[in-house]
């Protein structure tokens, strides 16, 4: 399985409910646990204003180019700017063009073989196309896709977000557009407050336990799959987890692997390749948040 990284990735944004540490600390393990053996680990570059304007507007990123934001602008973003967090996030957006396009490399030796490409980081799905929200500059999924379409290696691509929060600004830049089939399951009374419609989307109770998530997600993967999407973008947040600081469903981490095993088999299944991405996590207690992602890339290297 290839796996893309970056240390830049553990953006200093200074004391934060968004741990970037996580990045570092998940692929210490992923190493140590030999998952990440030599040759298979891919360090991206960063992704350039001409693939990021693919889905951006030349206003939104000319602000973020020269820091000029207004004082509600910076707190929709919940981030602070600067330079180098500007170029962290380019550096994740890139890991996920990346990402995407070893994933529809072929298997030299088995060519017909879906394959799984994990990166670590990426997932920014709160950016909209004219400005960022909620941790997000800029929304690498959606990059990701417009770049693979603009070189003509896909035509149609799923995204399969099941981060806690709606995946409100990719929900937004794909609305109307029959070739990308949008599927969010979320808490439904949690942020966003405004959700726009994606494909398929499925708001739980606060509450929800792995029994009623595995339940509905089995459901909603067919849906997924039967658009026959030559590419599927996986958001594995952890954030759905019982102890997460900005979640209130109540899922184990046995119950998030059982969700990774099932959404990673419906794709094999499908012989669709995936990226797997690892959006958020903010659990009380930070070796939770990087165990379920761990779990999520041993899942991945599985298929």
């Amino acid at each position: 399985m290839r796996i893309v990284y970056s240390p830049r990735y553990h953006i200093d944004i200074g004391t934060h409910v968004f741990p970037t540490a996580k990045y570092v600390q998940l692929h210490a393990r992923v190493v140590s646990a030999g998952l990440a053996e030599p040759g298979t680990l891919v360090e991206p570059a960063l992704a350039s204003w001409d693939d990021l304007a693919l889905v951006h507007t030349e206003a939104y990123l000319q602000k973020l180019r020269e820091g000029v934001f207004r004082t509600e602008e910076l707190a929709q973003l919940e981030v602070p700017w600067s330079p180098e967090v500007v170029d962290g996030f380019r550096l994740m957006t890139g890991g996920t063009i990346e990402a995407a396009r070893l994933a529809l490399a072929r298997d030299p030796v088995n060519r017909a073989a879906a394959r799984a490409v994990c990166h670590l980081g990426g997932g920014l799905h709160h950016a909209f196309a004219d400005h960022g929200e909620g941790f997000c500059f800029f929304n690498d999924v959606a990059v990701a896709i417009r770049v693979l379409v603009r070189d003509h290696a896909v035509s149609s691509a799923a995204v399969i977000d099941l981060d806690v929060h709606q995946g409100n600004g990719t929900a937004a830049i794909f609305a109307g557009d029959p070739h990308v089939f949008t599927f969010s399951m979320h808490q439904q009374y949690n942020y966003p407050v405004h959700k726009p419609a994606g494909s398929l989307d499925i708001g739980l109770p606060d509450g929800t336990r792995d029994e009623g998530y595995l339940e509905r997600l089995d459901g909603a993967l067919k849906q997924v799959f039967e658009h026959l999407p030559e590419v599927a973008f996986y958001l594995a947040g952890a954030d759905p987890y019982e102890d997460d600081q900005l979640g209130g469903l109540a899922l184990t981490k046995r119950g998030l692997r059982l969700r990774d095993r099932m959404v990673l088999q419906a794709a094999r299944q499908a012989g669709v390749p995936v990226v797997v991405l690892l959006a958020g996590g903010y659990a009380r207690r930070l070796e939770d948040t990087v165990d379920i992602h761990f779990a999520t890339v041993e899942e991945a290297s599985r298929l």
